[in-house]
Order: C-alpha cells, then structure tokens, then sequence
C-alpha cells in the first residue's frame, strides 16, 4: 500500500506541475496580455467574487463521501444518487447568496452576465471535485490524477486555438470564461460517465434522503466555516480593489499580474499538505510524536520558500517586464507605470509565500488534529484583519497597500497557527533551528545584495543566486535528500 500510495502520489505531482503552471505562466498570462490589464482586471475582481461562498456548493461533502465511499464500496449507487441531489440544491443556495451579495455592493449588468458564467463554472468544477471524490474512494488513484488535469488540459488546447489559432479576429475575455465552460463541461461528463460505470446501475433513480443529507451538513458545518472565512481573506483583495477605486479594473488587473506567480507557487506548497494530511491524521490517531515530522515538512518547505521570496523581491521588475510586455494601444509611459506598481505588488505578495508555507505545515496540522473552532477562530481574524487593512490602505496606497493588507493577514494567520500548535502538543521552541533559519535569510539577502552589482543579464544572476543558496541549504544540512526520503517514509 505504501509503494502504491507514493507512485500515485509521485503520478498526481508530475501531472499537475506540467499542466497547471503552462496554464497559470502560458495561457492565463497570455489571455491578460492579449486583452490589457483593465479588461483582465474587470474579470479577474468578479472571478474572485464568485470564489467568496464557493463553500456552499460543497459544504463538507467531497470529504465526507470520499472517506465513506473508500471504507465502504457497495454504498456508491445508493450515495451517488442523494448526493447529486444535494448538490444540485446547493447551486441554488449559492446562486442565491451570490446574486443577492452583487446586487448589494451595485455589480453592473455586465458584471452581473460574467458572474453568471463564472457561477456556472464553480458549479461544475465543484460537481468534478466531488465525482473524483468516488474515484479516490474506490482507490482509482491513477485515473483520479489524470482527471486533475484533464478540464486544464482541454482548456489549453481550446484556449490556444482561440488566441494563437487566427479563428477569431478579436479574443475578448468572454472567450476566455467559455473556454473554461467547455473544458469543464466535457470533464464532468467523463467523470460522471466512469462514476456511473462502478455503479450497481446504468441509470441512476435520483432520491431525497433528507436525515442523510442533514447529519452531513451538520457534520461537516464547522470545516464549511473554515473554508468560508480563509476564502474571503484570500480572494477579496481585488474585489474590494475594483470597487474601492474609480479606475478599481485596473489595479484589480495590476495586482492580477503580480498573484499570478504567487498562485503558481502555492501550488506546491498545497500538494506539499495534500501529502502531510492523511499522514498527520494517522500519527495523531496512533498517538505517535508528531515534533520531527513537523520539524522536517517545515524545513523543507520554508528553505526553499525563503529562495524564492528573495529571488522574487530583488528581482521583481525585471520579472514582470519579461511576463507583461506592452498591452495594445498601451503608451511607453504606461507601460512603465505598470510594471512599476506590479513589480512592487509582486514583491511583497511573495513574501506573503514564506507564511503561507508555514500555514500548509501547522494548519494541516491543526485541521488533522480535528482543531477546527482554533481554526475557524484565526480565520475569521484574519478575515477581520483584511478587510480593515484593505478598508484603510486601498484608497490610499492602491494595489500596493492591498498586497501589504495580504502580507499582514497572512503573517498574523501563521503567528496565531504556531502558538496553537506548540500549546495543543506541547511543542518546545527549537531556538537552533530559528537561528539557522535566519542567518540563511541573511545569506540569500547578502548575495542578492551582491549579485545586482554583477554585470551579468539578471536572469544569470538569478539563477546563480538560486543555485548558491541551494548549495547553502545543503551544505548546513537545512535540507538534504534523506530528509526527502524520511518525509515518504512516513507516508
């Protein structure tokens, strides 16, 4: 079982680092270079908005079906058919609960036609999530990771034809919603289709099992909470940026730009605790010492976390030049403008990496552990947090004051998540390790420092900063391929 576990989950890595970067780096980026910051940015502030009650549409339910169905395979059929009832009921609350927020803070009638769209697009992706749910039951563990990607997957090749394919004559954002349409539509079909195929029937008789369906919305309300509140304090930034500000489209655009490599990044970091999950949750049940793991999953993901917010800092205008080139009908000096406000989100929004990293090891951590009312507390302060810090620093600062406004939620999130832990396990300050830690920091500003003074093409100069810090962290043991090997060992 283990052998298996860590080839489908060596399988699930492999796939989602070659499909979903192309797709964030490639045509994400290149969708908001074709049509201009503005336009990206009036999309990418009501794709946000549609995020913020995204819990509605699931409420628990993946987990709790993809825990039930793994320990019992006969019930499926009978699961399968309340459950897709259930969650074509949820659409109606979420719509509901969308459309009525909108409509309070004034969406326009074309912002309200996107949000229909993009509604419709969490729903499916939603509905997808929760039919791979009873593959991962069923142990289909192969077939589930190329299922991750495969609605990314016709989404590039429908996205390239539309922008590089001259079938068009002009790409609008609207095709870019559609695309996602499309890829999610004919994703969930399959899904649905090979679903169906382990079922005691072709067809399925669609019930209503109203004390089932309630004891798993009980059951499954605190970690919907949770959800709910870390989702607003993410993805509300440019939201509030579009409607704080008279030009509010094009900073959302800006701080777009800049989120982007952000989102990329914490995609690792998010499979990084898709690993530590079931492994935390074993040890803590087993009663096992859970202070080296811990130790370990840190180190190996705040070293390199470190690397990149530095690289990222430093190099942070050079970065988003060669990203964002010159939009159509964009003058020189608003180029520079843009690349000037982006470079300077981009830099502190990647710093906010060192803490979300921290968050993926104790919030995982707490969340297996069950803590969930010590999560749902810290969320809704930083939700509070964010909200107030956006409230003050937009009008003033704009996006830059909304990444600074991200930048302090998230170290607080991570602050409040450590002194939990250390206080629920009783966990002793490793002092030897924080001192290591910094003075690595130190190290990697020192030769950023000192490598702008090169006379090398900066991409040079990032590379060779990237390879003498790894060299560092290897050399003083902060991470070492045995450490990878003990991090497996324990799956």
């Amino acid at each position: 079982m283990q052998g298996k576990f860590v080839k489908n989950l060596t399988l699930l890595l492999v796939l989602n680092l070659l499909i979903k970067p192309f797709w964030i780096l490639g045509i994400d980026r290149s969708v908001q270079n074709t049509v201009g910051a503005e336009e990206y940015g009036f999309y990418f502030a009501v794709l946000n908005f549609s995020f913020l009650f995204n819990i509605l549409l699931d409420f628990g339910i993946t987990n709790f079906n993809n825990k039930n169905i793994a320990q019992n395979n006969h019930l499926l059929t009978k699961y399968l058919s309340n459950l897709l009832v259930l969650k074509l009921l949820l659409f109606v609350v979420y719509l509901i609960f969308t459309f009525t927020s909108a409509l309070f803070i004034q969406y326009s009638a074309e912002q309200i036609r996107l949000l229909y769209f993009l509604a419709i697009n969490q729903f499916l992706l939603s509905l997808i999530l929760y039919l791979r749910s009873n593959l991962g039951g069923l142990h289909l563990f192969r077939t589930d990771s190329i299922i991750s990607v495969l609605d990314r997957s016709l989404m590039i090749i429908i996205c390239a034809v539309l922008l590089w394919g001259n079938v068009v004559r002009e790409f609008k954002i609207e095709y870019y919603i559609y695309a996602q349409t499309a890829g999610y539509v004919l994703t969930a079909l399959i899904t649905f289709t090979l679903v169906l195929q382990r079922t005691q029937r072709k067809l399925l008789r669609f019930h209503w099992n109203y004390p089932f369906l309630l004891a798993i919305i009980r059951k499954s309300f605190p970690f919907a909470i949770l959800v709910l509140l870390m989702t607003f304090y993410n993805r509300i930034d440019s939201v509030m940026l579009e409607r704080l500000l008279p030009d509010g489209a094009r900073f959302s655009g800006i701080y777009a730009s800049a989120y982007r490599l952000l989102d990329a990044t914490n995609m690792i970091a998010y499979l990084f605790a898709v690993l530590l999950l079931p492994i935390f949750a074993r040890m803590i049940k087993q009663k096992d010492n859970i202070e080296h793991l811990m130790k370990l999953a840190f180190t190996l993901i705040i070293t390199p976390a470190i690397i990149i917010a530095n690289g990222a800092f430093f190099y942070s205008e050079q970065i988003m030049e060669l990203l964002y080139p010159m939009h159509p009908g964009e003058t020189m000096w608003d180029f520079e403008m843009r690349i000037h406000e982006s470079s300077m989100v981009f830099g502190i929004l990647m710093t906010c990496f060192l803490a979300i990293s921290t968050t993926y090891i104790f919030g995982t951590l707490l969340t297996a552990n069950g803590s969930l009312w010590h999560l749902n507390s810290i969320a809704l302060s930083g939700m509070l947090l964010n909200i107030a810090l956006n409230f003050i620093l937009i009008p003033r600062f704009q996006a830059t004051g909304s990444a600074f406004a991200s930048l302090m939620t998230q170290m607080l999130v991570a602050v409040f998540q450590i002194i939990v832990v250390k206080h629920l396990f009783r966990i002793k300050t490793n002092y030897f390790l924080l001192e290591r830690l910094l003075l690595f920091t130190i190290a990697t500003i020192i030769i950023n420092l000192l490598l702008t003074l090169s006379p090398l093409f900066w991409i040079y100069n990032l590379i060779i900063m990237g390879v003498l810090c790894l060299g560092m962290a290897l050399g003083t043991r902060l991470i070492s391929l045995r450490h990878i090997y003990q991090l497996f060992k324990y799956a």
